[in-house]
């Protein structure tokens, strides 16, 4: 509990310096892996809209953390199959999901670039080509990104990967 208890004060701390830079979480991946139209498109199945970016590489590539941070839940989800959350120290969760292999636990602390689990198919991308479903949810909801699209209010709990990702 107490390592647990240091963890959360070193986030708190850490949050008030500069912005952090996320990397591409998937091993030598390139802006070219993603289409830059698919967050929040609408209609996505049975989640509304697309909340996130998927990029597509073979399965079995490494995923790497894209910023460093605290692993707050890894497990398998019926939509998400295999599956990582991450909480950084903007209080933003990195989602990672339809994973073939988690390479991390809970309650651990990860360092950005570091090998977190590996691409695939997993949840319901089952017998779709492999890729990485990558999500930023933001803990401090943005009001100025509430929309009149579908799902429109909880837009402004998400960011776009697609807008802070370097390559």
């Amino acid at each position: 509990m107490k390592k647990l208890l240091i963890v959360i004060m070193l986030l708190l701390i850490g949050s008030c310096q500069l912005p952090q830079e996320a990397i591409i979480p998937v091993q030598q991946a390139t802006v070219k892996d993603w289409n830059h139209h698919s967050f929040w498109y609408h209609p996505w199945g049975k989640s509304g809209v697309h909340k996130g970016i998927d990029i597509f590489a073979k399965r079995g590539t490494p995923v790497l953390a894209s910023v460093s941070g605290l692993v707050i839940f890894t497990g398998n989800l019926r939509m998400g199959g295999n599956a990582i959350a991450i909480l950084d120290r903007k209080w933003q969760v990195h989602y990672y999901a339809h994973l073939a292999a988690i390479e991390t636990k809970s309650l651990h602390w990860t360092s950005r670039d570091k090998m977190i689990g590996l691409v695939g198919d997993s949840g319901n991308a089952a017998g779709k080509p492999p890729h990485l479903h990558y999500s930023i949810i933001t803990l401090i909801p943005n009001p100025w990104k509430w929309s009149t699209e579908p799902q429109g209010w909880k837009k402004m709990f998400f960011i776009n990967p697609a807008e802070v990702l370097i390559d």
